[in-house]
């Protein structure tokens, strides 16, 4: 079994084994997935799967109950104590594991790894994952202008940041 990063009451995330390569690209490959993020390749994931882990990390969030993978992100690990979290793709929409995951990796990040800050990055009209980000703490920090070029249309990216001090403030009582 690859490293498991932490477990909570419905979900384990864990690093990916090259057997989920196939997983990883078809989540990032499905139409629902894809008008979210910037895929990268095969060979890309490849090699951070092959990695330390140290400085990149694809991650699988699975059920803890029947060990099925239900999503998928990369985490990048900075020097200086802060993490990104980009790619969250969760197969199984609906059911709150969006949610569960990101405070798993939160509290991961947080209160085990004691890193100070996070930041993610969001299209600017994914207002699912917008509304999920800013209900679990993270504070919207800037927009960075027509920085992606899809389909012949530049889109822009919404910056979200989260400091640790800001975290705790918010999940003092938390389970997570």
């Amino acid at each position: 079994m690859n490293e498991v990063l932490i477990e909570g009451k419905k979900l384990r995330l864990r690093r990916a084994n090259v057997d989920e390569l196939d997983y990883i690209m078809t989540l990032q490959a499905a139409p629902e997935n894809r008008k979210f993020i910037v895929p990268f390749d095969a060979d890309y994931h490849r090699k951070i799967i092959y990695s330390d882990g140290s400085e990149k990390s694809d991650v699988i969030i699975e059920e803890v109950k029947t060990g099925q993978a239900v999503g998928y992100f990369m985490l990048r690990e900075l020097d200086s104590r802060c993490a990104e979290y980009t790619h969250v793709i969760i197969d199984k929409k609906g059911v709150g594991y969006g949610r569960e995951s990101l405070q798993l990796l939160m509290r991961w990040t947080f209160k085990l790894k004691k890193y100070h800050r996070v930041w993610i990055d969001c299209k600017e009209y994914n207002s699912i994952a917008l509304h999920l980000y800013e209900s679990l703490g993270f504070v919207r920090e800037g927009v960075l202008r027509e920085i992606i070029l899809t389909n012949g249309t530049y889109e822009n990216l919404i910056v979200l940041g989260i400091l640790d001090r800001e975290y705790f403030a918010k999940n003092f009582l938390s389970n997570y």
